[in-house]
């Protein structure tokens, strides 16, 4: 794959088949995602792509349909230390635009109650990811609307907004905990407390 291949593809499939190409080299993906933690490649500057705030990706302007390619694309992304969001090959690295978190969390599935609870969510591009000391929850009040947007980690800085109906759930689930003298409304999982606001402010928030 030569330098520049990935901004000459002309469509999101032929995209797809270089990025394909190029992790292959590198590496066994039959053994899990791409190490792209630890590719350094030359960045070649941005692509039109972007990922929108409903997880939905457009390339050049136009929805990708296909749910293969959003998952190859999925397995190459990578957050920088300044915030950009770019794919990643061994030899190759491009920038692209994401709205608010470039995946969602759809499902979840709690099992377990109290300090024994796990909370186990499923993103739209098929990630399976349990929350815990590794894979934390925050939770983000947004907007002139005071929004509740909790966010998973997934993997490397990137993160999954929880899906409304999910954060509903994860709600259900919450319990008054006192956490280093606070009065907090959190939920648990994998032995971890995960604050999601004051309990006082709890109330006014959900009317």
């Amino acid at each position: 794959m030569a330098k520049g291949d990935i901004q000459a593809s002309g469509d999101a499939a032929g995209l797809a088949a270089l990025i394909a190409r190029a992790a292959a080299d590198k590496g066994d993906q039959n053994r899990g995602l791409p190490p792209v933690e630890k590719w350094n490649p030359p960045d070649c500057g941005d692509i039109d792509m972007e990922i929108r705030a409903d997880g939905t990706w457009f390339y050049m302007g136009t929805p990708i349909g296909r749910a293969p390619l959003v998952r190859l694309f999925s397995t190459v992304l990578r957050r920088e230390e300044d915030g950009r969001t770019c794919l990643v090959t061994p030899v190759e690295k491009v920038g692209i635009r994401v709205v608010d978190a470039p995946f969602v969390a759809v499902e979840m599935e709690a099992v377990g109650q109290g300090e024994t609870q796990v909370l186990t969510f499923r993103t739209n591009v098929g990630d399976v990811v349990e929350a815990g000391g590794d894979h934390p929850l925050r939770f983000v009040v947004h907007g002139d609307n005071k929004e509740l947007k909790p966010y998973l980690h997934v993997r490397g800085r990137l993160e999954a907004l929880v899906a409304r109906p999910v954060m509903y759930d994860i709600v259900a689930l919450g319990e008054t905990i006192a956490v280093e003298g606070t009065e907090m409304f959190a939920v648990r999982s994998g032995g971890v407390v995960f604050p999601i606001m004051p309990a006082a402010e709890l109330e006014a928030l959900l009317l």
